[in-house]
């Protein structure tokens, strides 16, 4: 081997170590969403000793299913799923306060629209996308040529693959372009509701719970897919585990995690924790603090602000959640060094060279000229008058898209939009049209005349000004002419941002990837980008920023503890007479067991959230659902840590615990146990462990 060659088989050696070693050692956190072709067998077995097995995954794979805003997996042969009722509350309806139960196959739901996807195969069909790249540079960006040949190769491929095996054909782009895999899906487009529970016990604690653990939601459902009329055939099922998850269990989580940005660079987290996200949170805290307010005077007025609310507090959750961990000084120091490490290491690749380093020069140096104008952005262009669905409505139709339905609440839009108007009277008429959006009056003053006036209220003009955005923008309507005068600085901005920014990142992102795909291969996982992946983990508990320490799991018990029977804390009736009942009464078979788990915790790396995906042990049985992610977790968008960020999933436990004891669904007890464990319904759900709402 020459010179050369020594030097670059050394490169990829250091280059693996880092990957390995100093961001987030595999040997000691459980970081990746992995492709399930691309999983770190070895590194898994170095670790804890279980060899994960190409059958295993296979199972796992040809078990999950895509779902509509996250995933599920086949619990029984015939085509029952398990999920989350977040995910179907679309199909619920109305239902959704009560729940629904279909103890028969006749009685189950049909869900318009909603469609199941299983995962039947992957190849790697990088060559046929890409083609051979000549001369010294092979991460430079491509001609429009070159990209329009790519295009044209992903439609023939899908087009041809569709042709040969039927269903979906997906190929999906990862490394930012550094490989393509080709998704082969079946689809089962009719679905339909089997069970879900209660809103107030699947959301339970609602927003003011989902920013912390202990969590007591069960959030499940269960969903079965059909074919010509009849319950599909699935022979790839996960049997229900008779055991409950114990603490430091090794755990599997299959699904569609949504996408993250662990490629951001170190300027880039700079500017999110330093500029971004503190512009961001004041601005939701104000308006959740008048809406909580609003919420307080009436029961109307309870029932009006109750869907914003969620919303705004969801916005702040993550904001929140994201400017935490960004402001431990370790995750930017451990950004910092590894970045400039795969730095130097693409500099010394001949292929790449000194010029290929400077990527992260011009993305600190757009942040620093961008920072200044961030707060306008968000206020005129990113993300103006939170909550108001008047504005919302009026800014889609001038921009020609699809204005959202709904009754309007004249109150509730008053308050918001005076909020908005004093924002943008702090901005000052050098950004924003002060002047002539309140014409020398106060805020609330000009917010009431224009939700008393406005004609947007009535669906009917919604519609007549949809799809045509001339005749929107001329229309003699108040928030069609508020949302006029703000869009010539809006736009302006917006563009700004694109050409600052926007078209920076992609292409600063893909660069970064391409250099680390070509220096690491396959010992690093790709971004997820919402397709299927599997993670692994333990359950695990941790100790909170606060220093108290969090139990792996929590319990019936605590659900209860912590009800009030008022707003986020109301445990249904059925719920309560469920414990009274199980108060006269020591037939174990009939009690609720309060100590059975109810939700737990693992160090399984969900990124972005994932939704609805299940949760195996060892054996490859179902232990539980994944339903949401810890405050600490939100940083894993940018940068994985198991130190505090936990996944949180509803445990199978808890869920067959409910079914039988609360909700007496024995038939579809029955289902789910056919053919698990030895021991049946009672194996899964006896026992339980000494605790007060939380298993030490």
């Amino acid at each position: 081997m020459d010179m050369l060659g020594r030097e670059m088989k050394t490169i990829r050696i250091a280059a693996l170590m880092l990957a390995a070693g100093t961001l987030v050692p595999l040997s000691k956190a459980d970081e990746g969403m992995w492709p399930f072709n691309q999983f770190p067998r070895e590194a898994v077995n170095q670790k804890h000793t279980f060899d994960v097995t190409p059958e295993f995954l296979e199972h796992l794979r040809l078990s999950s299913v895509k779902l509509p805003g996250g995933a599920g997996g086949f619990v029984s042969p015939t085509g029952l799923i398990l999920t989350n009722q977040h995910l179907v509350t679309g199909c619920l309806g109305t239902r959704v306060a009560e729940g629904f139960y279909a103890a028969t196959e006749s009685a189950e739901l049909k869900c318009d629209g909603f469609e199941a996807a299983v995962l039947e195969g992957i190849e790697d069909v990088t060559s046929q996308v890409v083609a051979p790249v000549k001369g010294k540079d092979s991460v430079k960006e491509l001609s429009k040529d070159a990209l329009a040949q790519r295009t044209a190769a992903i439609e023939r491929i899908e087009k041809d693959c569709a042709a040969k095996h039927g269903g979906r054909c997906t190929v999906v782009k990862l490394f930012s372009g550094g490989r393509y895999d080709l998704y082969r899906y079946k689809i089962y487009n009719d679905v339909r509701l089997v069970f879900a529970p209660e809103n107030e016990l699947a959301f339970f604690g609602r927003q003011r719970d989902s920013i912390t653990y202990l969590r007591y939601g069960l959030d499940a459902a269960f969903l079965r897919a059909y074919e010509n009329g009849k319950p599909a055939a699935t022979p790839n099922y996960l049997k229900w585990s008779a055991e409950p998850v114990r603490d430091g269990d090794l755990l599997f989580a299959s699904g569609d995690p949504v996408s993250t940005n662990r490629l951001a660079t170190a300027a880039q987290l700079a500017f999110y924790r330093d500029t971004a996200l503190p512009i961001a949170l004041p601005r939701f805290a104000s308006r959740i603090q008048s809406l909580t307010n609003f919420s307080a005077e009436s029961e109307a007025h309870r029932a009006a602000a109750e869907p914003v609310l969620t919303e705004l507090a969801s916005a702040y959750k993550i904001a929140a959640g994201k400017l935490i961990g960004l402001r431990d000084d370790r995750m930017i120091a451990r950004k910092t060094n590894f970045e400039g490490k795969v730095r130097r290491a693409a500099e010394r690749d001949p292929k790449i060279g000194t010029e290929g380093g400077k990527v992260w020069d011009q993305v600190a140096t757009a942040y620093k000229l961008w920072a200044p104008l961030e707060r306008p952005y968000q206020v005129l262009e990113a993300s103006p008058a939170p909550g108001s669905k008047l504005f919302r409505i009026a800014r889609q139709l001038i921009r020609g898209e699809a204005p959202e339905s709904g009754a309007i609440d004249d109150a509730m839009e008053t308050l918001l939009l005076t909020q908005y108007l004093e924002e943008l009277r702090r901005l000052g008429e050098r950004e924003a049209p002060v002047k002539e959006l309140l014409g020398g009056k106060a805020p609330k003053e000009v917010a009431d005349a224009l939700v008393k006036s406005t004609k947007l209220k009535d669906p009917a003009e919604r519609q007549r000004l949809a799809g045509n955005r001339e005749t929107a923008r001329k229309a003699d309507d108040s928030m069609i002419r508020m949302a006029v005068l703000i869009e010539e600085h809006a736009s302006r901005l917006g563009k700004r941002h694109d050409e600052l920014i926007g078209s920076l990142e992609t292409s600063a992102a893909e660069k970064i990837a391409q250099y680390r795909f070509k220096l690491f291969g396959a010992a690093e996982y790709p971004d997820a980008t919402g397709t299927p992946r599997v993670e692994f983990g333990v359950a695990k508990g941790y100790t909170d920023r606060a220093g108290v320490a969090m139990p792996y799991a929590d319990t019936f018990s605590g659900l209860y503890y912590r009800a009030n029977n008022d707003g986020p804390y109301l445990v249904p009736k059925r719920w309560v007479d469920a414990r009274n009942a199980s108060a006269k009464t020591d037939d174990s078979r009939t009690a609720l067991n309060e100590v059975a788990a109810l939700d737990f915790v693992s160090t399984c790396d969900i990124g972005g959230g994932d939704y609805g995906g299940p949760v195996v042990n060892r054996a490859g049985e179902l232990i539980g659902v994944t339903f949401d992610g810890n405050l600490e977790s939100l940083p894993d968008t940018f940068l994985y840590t198991d130190e505090q960020a936990r996944a949180v999933s509803v445990a199978a436990q808890g869920i067959a615990e409910a079914l039988r004891k609360v909700y007496k669904a024995d038939a579809l007890l029955k289902e789910i146990f056919a053919g698990s464990a030895p021991g049946g319904v009672s194996a899964s759900v006896r026992g339980g462990v000494p605790a007060r709402g939380s298993i030490e």
